[in-house]
């Protein structure tokens, strides 16, 4: 019997002992997994270099600027991920290979579609609002199709249990990021360095059809989204509720402090970029090992994700602590004027990524049991105290309290989800025991 909002013939575990043996698999887990690092150290550092090179050249208002534009990628991002990827991820990870290869070309049509819509909407929303600010949004706008199809080659790859595909299209974006940044570098504007993230992004996106031999079928939308409807809107109101959270924030703090604010705290999260890229992109790997790991052995899901959020909460504090101990003269070399006030905020931010490191294995259990009420519910309400926590620590003592109510928000919001994935587990044994009783 499916859970609440399962798909059964994609998250019920087989009758019969198939598959291939323990020893096999666990070797064939840790191979994909590597693969999956791998590809986020990729992620990591493309993020970290540019996020370094575009303060070093803008200064801490114009970097700023360029984060709000970052920010609202995120939330465009959540957007495409929750309709396409995120169902594509759950329902087709080690399926046949003909069946993936149907399921990818609609899923990345329908990412390509969302990032033609919204695209448009920003950029006529950045041409109406000039200024600093609508140059940078109408650029983005520009660039949203191929960064989102880009991203979807990477679910696609990670669903098949190809993460050296995913890796490599990694790998060729961040090449070609680097004459595009220089280029940027010498015009000198946001919007121009905007553009040359877009570019090498749309460069990854194509490089992916030739990956996969698969075009994306944009007339395949429309029977996706009716397909996995029960899953996908429940996912875009989760995945929005957390980027939309982050730019509720960012827009919050501009308006509470001021735009530079919003540089210091990117500068400080730049800091952690290794692990809040991996937060942000692990469940291309998680979500579907935790299916697969539901499908073999259900009994260890919960171990799994107790595993995986452990990790990387401890690894986020690690890291943490190691940089409270980069001397200031380093400090400023990588990120020049917004260091001294980025390093204040080392110790909030670090707690803040492990909490929500902590949070994300049980997120990646609910995903696999399909439990997509559950998952929404628990996001809604983390979504509610990072904004909160946020927003009222800028008014109470400023850009270091907006700090530190996030790191309080996301120690919260990770309780809640181990209390629901526990309440969905439990759930799902006890619906097992009376299907076996049942003559």
């Amino acid at each position: 019997m499916a859970t609440e909002g399962e798909s059964p013939g994609t998250t019920e575990p087989p009758a019969g002992p198939v598959g291939p043996a323990p020893q096999t698999a666990k070797r064939a887990m840790v191979g994909r997994l590597s693969w999956g690092l791998a590809d986020q150290a990729a992620s990591s550092i493309s993020n970290f270099v540019v996020g370094i090179y575009v303060a070093r050249s803008l200064g801490l208002t114009a970097f700023g600027v360029f984060s709000l534009a970052w920010v609202t990628y995120g939330v465009v991002l959540s957007v495409s991920r929750g309709l396409a990827t995120d169902p594509l991820v759950v329902r087709f990870s080690g399926v046949p290979e003909a069946s993936w290869r149907g399921a990818v070309a609609r899923s990345s049509g329908t990412a390509l579609g969302v990032g033609a819509l919204i695209g448009a909407a920003c950029l006529v929303v950045g041409l109406a609002l000039g200024g600093r600010v609508g140059p940078a949004f109408a650029g983005l706008g520009v660039m949203l199709p191929g960064l989102l199809l880009q991203d979807a080659w990477r679910y696609s790859f990670f669903a098949a249990g190809n993460g050296r595909k995913a890796f490599v299209n990694d790998v060729v974006w961040g090449v070609a990021l680097v004459p595009a940044m220089v280029v940027a570098a010498r015009v000198g504007t946001v919007t121009a360095f905007v553009l040359a993230w877009g570019v090498s992004a749309a460069v990854a996106a194509v490089y992916g059809c030739f990956q996969s031999g698969i075009r994306p079928q944009l007339t395949g939308a429309r029977q996706w989204l009716r397909e996995h409807s029960d899953l996908g809107y429940r996912y875009l109101v989760e995945n929005v509720g957390v980027s939309g959270a982050s730019q509720l924030r960012a827009y919050g703090l501009g308006a509470i402090v001021g735009v530079s604010a919003v540089g210091v705290i990117r500068g400080a999260e730049l800091l952690l970029g290794p692990f809040l890229a991996v937060l942000m992109g692990l469940s291309l790997v998680t979500v579907a090992e935790a299916a697969r790991v539901l499908r073999r052995a259900p009994h260890r899901l919960g171990l799994f994700c107790l595993v995986l959020g452990a990790g990387q909460a401890a690894a986020a504090l690690l890291w943490g602590g190691a940089l409270l101990l980069v001397p200031d003269r380093f400090g400023e070399l990588v990120l020049g004027d917004v260091w001294h006030a980025a390093s204040a905020l080392i110790v909030p931010v670090t707690l803040g990524v492990a909490g929500a490191g902590l949070g994300t294995g049980a997120a990646a259990g609910l995903r696999a049991l399909g439990a997509a009420r559950r998952s929404l519910r628990c996001q809604l309400f983390a979504s509610a105290c990072y904004v909160s926590g946020g927003l009222g620590g800028a008014f109470a003592a400023g850009t270091i309290g907006s700090a530190w109510g996030v790191a309080a928000a996301a120690v919260c919001g990770s309780t809640v989800w181990w209390l629901q994935l526990r309440s969905a587990l439990r759930e799902r044994h006890h619906n097992s025991i009376r299907e076996v009783r049942t003559p």
